[in-house]
C-alpha cells in the first residue's frame, strides 16, 4: 500500500497527541514528524518529502495560516483548530478540510477518506491529469471535501471567473469549486462534452431538448454562440433522421 506520508504541528500537546493517535491509527498514513511549532516543522520540509500537513492554527509567533502560505503545492494542509472564525482564509489557501477540535477519530477518518481519494487520483491518474473518455467518474475539490461525481449524472458546467458551477440531474444545487472553463475542457472527453459557449458546456448525451439557438434542460435555457453554434450543429446533423 502506498501510504500518504505526513507530520503534525500543534502547540498545545493534548491536541498533537491525540492527531497523532489519529493518524496511527489510519493504515494508509505515514507519520514522519510531530511538532510543536511551525518553525522546526519548516527545517523538517526541507530535507523531507511530506505530502499532508495537520497544521493547527492559532500558535506563537507564526500562525498556521501564515505557515500554510509559505507551503509549496505540492504539499497539502488540514487544519485543525478550536476556532471557526478562520475558516474563509483556510478556503483561499485550498486546504484540503478543515477541522474543529475536539476531534473525534470518526470526524477525522471521514476527512481522511476523501483526502485519500484526492491523493489517489494524483497518483493513479493519467500522467497529464486529464480525465480519459473511458472514465466513468471524476473528483472535484469544494466545500473543503472531494466530491466524486458521475459523468452520466452531469447535466452541464457554468463558468463564473475562476470558479466553475457544475450541475448534476441527482442535485438542485451546483457543485461550486475554483477552476477555469478551459481547463475543464481540457480534461472532459470530446465525444460526451462540448463547448456551446464561453461560459458554458454541456454533456452531449443530455441534450433533449432545443430552443432556437438555446439548449433547454428543464426550466433552464443555456446559449449557443455564434463561435460554438458551427461544431454543435455539425453535431446535430451527423445525429437527424
Amino acid at each position: 500500500m502506498n501510504k500518504i506520508t505526513c507530520i503534525a504541528i500543534d502547540d498545545e500537546p493534548l491536541a498533537l497527541g491525540l492527531i497523532v493517535s489519529h493518524i496511527k491509527k489510519t493504515p494508509f498514513l505515514e507519520l514522519l514528524a510531530e511538532f510543536d511549532n511551525p518553525i522546526d516543522a519548516s527545517e523538517f520540509l526541507q530535507d523531507n518529502k511530506v505530502e499532508l500537513i495537520f497544521l493547527d492554527i492559532k500558535m506563537p509567533d507564526l500562525t498556521g495560516v501564515e505557515f500554510a502560505r509559505t507551503l509549496n503545492e505540492d504539499c497539502k494542509v488540514i487544519f485543525t483548530t478550536a476556532y471557526d472564525k478562520y475558516a474563509v482564509e483556510g478556503f483561499q489557501l485550498h486546504a484540503l478540510d478543515y477541522l474543529l477540535k475536539p476531534i473525534s477519530y470518526e470526524v477525522f477518518a471521514n476527512s481522511l477518506k476523501h483526502a485519500k481519494q484526492y491523493f489517489d487520483l494524483l497518483k493513479y491518474g493519467s500522467a497529464n491529469k486529464q480525465i480519459q473518455a473511458d472514465e466513468n467518474y471524476l473528483f472535484v475539490k469544494a466545500d473543503y471535501q472531494i466530491h466524486r461525481i458521475e459523468i452520466s449524472e452531469i447535466l452541464y458546467f457554468e463558468g463564473l471567473k475562476d470558479y466553475v458551477k457544475l450541475y448534476t440531474e441527482s442535485s438542485l444545487k451546483p457543485v461550486v469549486f475554483h477552476a477555469t472553463m478551459k481547463s475543464i475542457e481540457e480534461k472532459l472527453s470530446a465525444d460526451k462534452f462540448m463547448r456551446i459557449h464561453r461560459s458554458f458546456i454541456v454533456s452531449l448525451n443530455k441534450v433533449k431538448t432545443i430552443e432556437r439557438d438555446r439548449i433547454l434542460f428543464g426550466e433552464t435555457r443555456i446559449p449557443i454562440s455564434k463561435q460554438y453554434k458551427p461544431l454543435f450543429d455539425e453535431f446535430i446533423k451527423k445525429k437527424f433522421l
